[in-house]
Order: structure tokens, then sequence, then C-alpha cells
């Protein structure tokens, strides 16, 4: 067997792994979750969107003359 196959093997046959990766559908996947929890999630998104959006007027500005 060679060496891709048992590292790929030894991975993801693991249900630890598969465990870590969550749910295949993620949809309202905060809802059972604790207030405080889902407003962490909440704010943790709207940083990460911001970043993307600050990255996106970054990207525009270089190419705009």
């Amino acid at each position: 067997m060679s060496r891709f196959l048992r590292w790929f093997h030894r991975t993801f046959d693991d249900w630890s792994f598969r465990y870590l990766l969550g749910p295949a559908q993620v949809s309202k996947a905060v809802d059972g979750t604790e207030p405080a929890a889902r407003e962490g999630w909440k704010h943790d998104l709207e940083r990460r969107k911001r970043y993307s959006r600050e990255q996106r007027e970054r990207r525009h500005r270089a190419h705009v003359p």
C-alpha cells in the first residue's frame, strides 16, 4: 500500500476526525447552543465578514487607476 493511502486511511477512517469535521450541513448549526456561545459565534462571523470586505476593498483599490 502506498504511503499516501496509509496516511489517508489513518486520517479519514478515524471516527474522531469525522467527529471534529462536524456535520456535512451547518444550516442553523447554532440554534441549540447557549446564548453566550451564539453571540460569540455571531461576533466571530461578523469579524470574518468584515475582514473579507476589507480585503475586497483593498484589492479593488489596488487595481483602480
